[in-house]
């Protein structure tokens, strides 16, 4: 990536765009200052005798040209066009946006400063508070979790009340604020047989149909292989560790026997980025009542 920072780049970039601008302006010269005789034709015949004519362009369509080649150039001086040059009026897209963020969270600074005296189930409950909080969501969380906050694989339900590290409101806090990485270690040096024995195991907690057989040596490898250490020895997961339950029907990735197989043999590394920083501490408050709200109970978990 190193050959794409230095110099050469920053003056191609600069020849180019110069050249290009002034290329249009020679262009533009040689078609002023070439008169075709009256009545002179491109050559171009159509429909045996429809030909079209080589008539100079019109002089206020020209000027109308060569007002954007100045313009262009009067830009390439005042705004950063000409690589690595920032332009005189020293603009920049990060500065812009700051500026911008800056006035917005002024004017909303009220608002925001109401919902922090707010307790966050009490904010959940706020009709005005929730509407916030979607809209925050809808700019910053729809992406993962989709527009209407269910999740899709990889991805979890933000509407039910199955929650992989907890649903109590600062746990929610927590993390939106700092983010969650979670990770389930691959288990490939159990074998095939086992692997499969415990994929079936896992069907059966939720009802789904699975080899008997396999169920019972699967339940045996659960507890003896270390499964249990992380999901529990019910399989009900635990909150501290990010461990999903195993027994509510709720799937991040799937359900299938080979998807499962899948999961025991190559792990699964899933992350929520932090956004107390990007955000601020207000946001992320008023973004988690609105999580909290999405699901009846939410919380009580």
């Amino acid at each position: 990536m190193s050959d794409f920072v230095n110099q050469f780049w920053n003056w191609y970039v600069i020849l180019l765009v110069l050249v290009s601008i002034i290329a249009c302006g020679v262009l533009l010269w040689t078609q002023s200052v070439t008169t075709p005789g009256k009545g002179d034709t491109t050559g171009h015949v159509w429909d045996e005798n429809l030909e079209e004519y080589n008539n100079p362009l019109p002089k206020w369509w020209m000027w109308l040209f060569y007002i954007t080649v100045i313009f262009s150039l009067v830009y390439c001086v005042l705004y950063p066009t000409l690589g690595s040059y920032q332009g005189v009026l020293g603009w920049s897209s990060d500065g812009q946006w700051a500026k911008e963020k800056a006035k917005a969270d002024e004017q909303t600074k009220p608002l925001y400063d109401k919902y922090m005296k707010m307790d966050l189930k009490a904010l959940a409950a706020d009709k005005e508070g929730v509407e916030t909080g979607k809209r925050l969501y809808l700019t910053y969380c729809m992406q993962c979790h989709g527009a209407d906050a269910r999740g899709s694989k990889g991805f979890p339900n933000l509407a039910d009340n199955d929650w992989q590290w907890g649903g109590e409101p600062e746990t929610i806090v927590e993390t939106i604020s700092n983010g969650r990485m979670g990770v389930m270690p691959p288990h490939a040096q159990l074998g095939a047989e086992t692997i499969k024995d415990l994929a079936n195991y896992v069907r059966s907690l939720s009802g789904l149909p699975a080899d008997s057989v396999r169920v019972t040596k699967g339940q045996e490898a659960f507890n003896s292989v270390g499964c249990s250490g992380c999901h529990g020895p019910d399989a009900k997961g635990m909150h501290a560790v990010g461990a999903p339950n195993l027994t509510d029907k709720i799937w991040l990735y799937g359900s299938s026997e080979g998807t499962i197989i899948e999961t025991i043999t190559k792990g699964r590394t899933n992350q929520m980025p932090a956004w107390k920083e990007f955000l601020g501490e207000e946001k992320v408050h008023v973004l988690a009542a609105y999580v909290l709200s999405l699901g009846s109970g939410a919380g009580s978990q």
